[in-house]
This record gives C-alpha cells, sequence and structure tokens, in this order.
C-alpha cells in the first residue's frame, strides 16, 4: 500500500515510479482528484457533525428551560440526514481511492535498474564451476522415470496437469532437503522455526499484496478461505496489527509448507517435469526489521539462501531484478538461479525481496522507539524451492548409468550414498 500523503506532495515522482514498474495509463490525476473530493467530503462531516452537536447542546437548553424548540429539532434531523448523506458518499470515495492504490505496485529503489523484462537484469555473481559431464545429460524428468521414482501419469490421472508423485528415494530426497534446511537456518543463523495454516483469510492476503490484484492465481475454498501461494502469507501476517519494540527486529522466520498457484499465466511453460507445478513445497524466510536495517538484512537474507546451494556444492548465480521483473509487493529484488546441466542453463531456485513498509502500511505493523512509531520494514526469501533443488540435484549429480549421487551435505540425511 502507498502513503497518499507522499503521493500528494510527490505527483510527479510518483507517477514515474509508476510507469517504471509497468503500468501504463497510471491514473494519477484521477487518484489526486480522488484525494482531494475525499478530503472536502472529509472536511464537510467535521462541520456537520460540529452544527449538529452545537444544536444538540440548544435543545437541551431550551428543554431545560422550557421553551419552544421544534425548529431546532427538525433542523437536528435534516443535519442527521445530511451527515449520513455525506458520510455514505465519503466511504464510497474512501473505496475508490483505496481500490486503486490497492492494484499500484511497490515503488521500486534508486539501484533498482530500470527495464520491461528479464532481458533488463543484472547480474551480479557467480559461485562454484559447472560441472563437466562426459556424457550428455539428461533432464530430471527423464533420469526420475527411468528410475521409475516419478510417476506424471499417474499424478495427472488423479489430480490433473502439473501435478507429480515422486516415490522411494525421492520422496525422502525432498524430506531430507526440509531438515536439512530448517535445521541449517535455525542452527547456525537464529531464524525461528514455525508451522502454520496452509489456508489464509483474504485479510492476511490482501496484507501481503497478494490481492486483490492476484485472486485469479489463488485457489478458493468453498468456506472463502485461500491455500497459501507462500508462506510469506502467514509469516509476515505474524506482526499484522501489532506494535513491535524496535528493541525485537529484526525478527526472523523460517517455515516450509506446501503451497498452491493456478500457475493461470504459465500456459505453455515448463510442461514436462517439476519445475512449475500447481502443488509445490518450499522453504521460505520472512525478516521483520527497520528502515534502518532493512537494506542490510536484504543482503543477510540472500547470503542464507546462498550458503544452502553452497553447501549442496551447486553452481548459481545471483541477479539483480530489473523494474518490470519484481513481484508487486518487492522494492528490491535478488534471483538466485541454479545451473542446471539438462537444460543448459540457469533457472531461478530462490527469489530476496525487500518490500519496504509496503505491506505494513497495509497490515498496520508498526515499531516503536519511546514515542515514534513508524511501519516496519517487511522481507522474505525462498531458501530454497524444494522441488527445484530436487532438480538441481538430480541434473547435477546424474552419473552416466541414469544414477544420481547424493550430496555430502545430505547424506547423514538420506544415508544414502546415492540414487
Amino acid at each position: 500500500m502507498h502513503d497518499i500523503d507522499y503521493i500528494r506532495k510527490n505527483p510527479e515522482v510518483f507517477d514515474k515510479a509508476m510507469k517504471n514498474r509497468g503500468v501504463r495509463e497510471f491514473p494519477i490525476t484521477e487518484i489526486l482528484k480522488i484525494d482531494q473530493e475525499s478530503r472536502l467530503l472529509t472536511t464537510k462531516l467535521q462541520a456537520l457533525n460540529r452544527q449538529r452537536n452545537e444544536i444538540t447542546e440548544k435543545i437541551k437548553k431550551l428543554k431545560t428551560a422550557k421553551s419552544p424548540c421544534e425548529q431546532e429539532v427538525a433542523l437536528s434531523k435534516d443535519i442527521a440526514n445530511e451527515i449520513e448523506a455525506v458520510s455514505s458518499k465519503e466511504r464510497k470515495i474512501k473505496c475508490m481511492l483505496l481500490d486503486i492504490l490497492s492494484n499500484l505496485p511497490n515503488v521500486a529503489t534508486q539501484d533498482v535498474p530500470i527495464g520491461e523484462n528479464e532481458n533488463f537484469n543484472v547480474e551480479l555473481k557467480r559461485y562454484g564451476e559447472k560441472k563437466q559431464l562426459n556424457f550428455t545429460p539428461k533432464s530430471h524428468y527423464e533420469l526420475g522415470e527411468k528410475l521409475g521414482l516419478m510417476d506424471f501419469e499417474k499424478a495427472a490421472k488423479i489430480a490433473g496437469s502439473r501435478f507429480a508423485i515422486l516415490k522411494g528415494k525421492l520422496a525422502q530426497l525432498g524430506r531430507a532437503l526440509v531438515s536439512f534446511m530448517l535445521d541449517m537456518h535455525t542452527n547456525e543463523f537464529g531464524y525461528t522455526e514455525v508451522y502454520h495454516p496452509i489456508l489464509a483469510k483474504d485479510e492476511a492476503m490482501y496484507n501481503v499484496g497478494q490481492l486483490p490484484k492476484f485472486s485469479h492465481d489463488s485457489y478458493l475454498t468453498t468456506d472463502e478461505l485461500r491455500l497459501i501461494p507462500t508462506s510469506e502469507v502467514v509469516l509476515t501476517n505474524l506482526v499484522a496489527d501489532k506494535l513491535v519494540s524496535k528493541n525485537a527486529l529484526p525478527i526472523r522466520f523460517a517455515a516450509y509448507s506446501e503451497c498452491f498457484r493456478k500457475e493461470a499465466g504459465s500456459a505453455g511453460r515448463d510442461t514436462r517435469g517439476i519445475m512449475r507445478q500447481h502443488q509445490f513445497g518450499k522453504v521460505e524466510l520472512v525478516s521483520i526489521t527497520n528502515e534502518d536495517q532493512s537494506n542490510n538484512e536484504l543482503e543477510f537474507m540472500t547470503n542464507v539462501a546462498e550458503e544452502v546451494l553452497k553447501k549442496l556444492e551447486l553452481p548459481y548465480r545471483v541477479m539483480l531484478l530489473c523494474s518490470c521483473d519484481m513481484g508487486f509487493a518487492a522494492e528490491k529484488t535478488y534471483d538466485i538461479e541454479v545451473w542446471l546441466p539438462g537444460q543448459n542453463r540457469y533457472r531461478e531456485i530462490s527469489s530476496c525481496s525487500n518490500c519496504g513498509a509496503f505491506q505494513a502500511r497495509r497490515m498496520n505493523a508498526k515499531t516503536s522507539n519511546g514515542k515514534a512509531r513508524k511501519y516496519v520494514h517487511t522481507l522474505n526469501g525462498t531458501a530454497l524451492a524444494i522441488g527445484r533443488t530436487i532438480i538441481a540435484i538430480m541434473e547435477n549429480y546424474q552419473n552416466s548409468d541414469g544414477s544420481i549421487a547424493v550430496p555430502d551435505a545430505l547424506q547423514k540425511y538420506m544415508r544414502c550414498q546415492s540414487i
């Protein structure tokens, strides 16, 4: 959510910021017009309430003096009717303004490159050498099906397209990755592990920017609950409507959950394998901090996600996303892309974002330092997506006979050296 006071004082700056985020035909004039009308109605309502209070006091005095007050009573009723009409109009105008602002993305920070798509993203660094295989690498789904541990046909028969069934040691690999990542985040980096619902109310989805803009991409149950697309929804909402002491910051949460997305805009993309599924698991990190700390916290969070890949000895690169490639609520995002030999390219495996005060303003989450109160800053990052990590291990650790070596870091969880 955006600060209307800031927009009012900096209309041209905000207009440019929205265009940089890809918002075409941005209605800055309409926003200012609606805002002005809203403020005029508020002023009028305040004047009417004062007038009603004055006439009410006058009626009391007249009645005490046993003097006629029919005209004053009639005037009081007229004022009450006008207050109701103005209040109704004010609510409608404020709803119009809220609807417009709720559908506008966060403003990118000044160091974010301006660009229309992923071609404008900036590579910041690479880590690890691509493994030199002396045979033609297979894709993860070829390996999985040949091993008899991935079943797409049965999953499609049971649930439809973009679902998969993993069996045996591949299912065990997924479980091992969850334990490995959560152990690392809690024991080495001080995150608090959270177990949480995978259903959320619309209010919680709205608070983090999933609604109203992305309502088409989430699954809605018959009792008006939504399957979460990410643990970020729940973890960030843990501080909704709270006043958090500055001394308690940063707050760091980590959680594993199943996530659900309709993938409405991905027709024809990654239709084979488990790269893009309607149901998928991931370990998510969320930080609650203040304005002074949030930039450093983004670097910390990204380094944590990188550390997972380093321990798994998977080559990757870090990308700074351009203005139009970031998520709706983000003001700055780093994507970590892992090398996949089967695809001969880097693919996203983690996205770490600083959302600034954007989500906090929606959910009224503030921090205090004495009398001063400011909105907290919220950050989220995937560390890591389980399905995509399985893909990366399968393709990078594959052998010529179709077997897959287990990374050293996972062998104590798997209790085996190969799949």
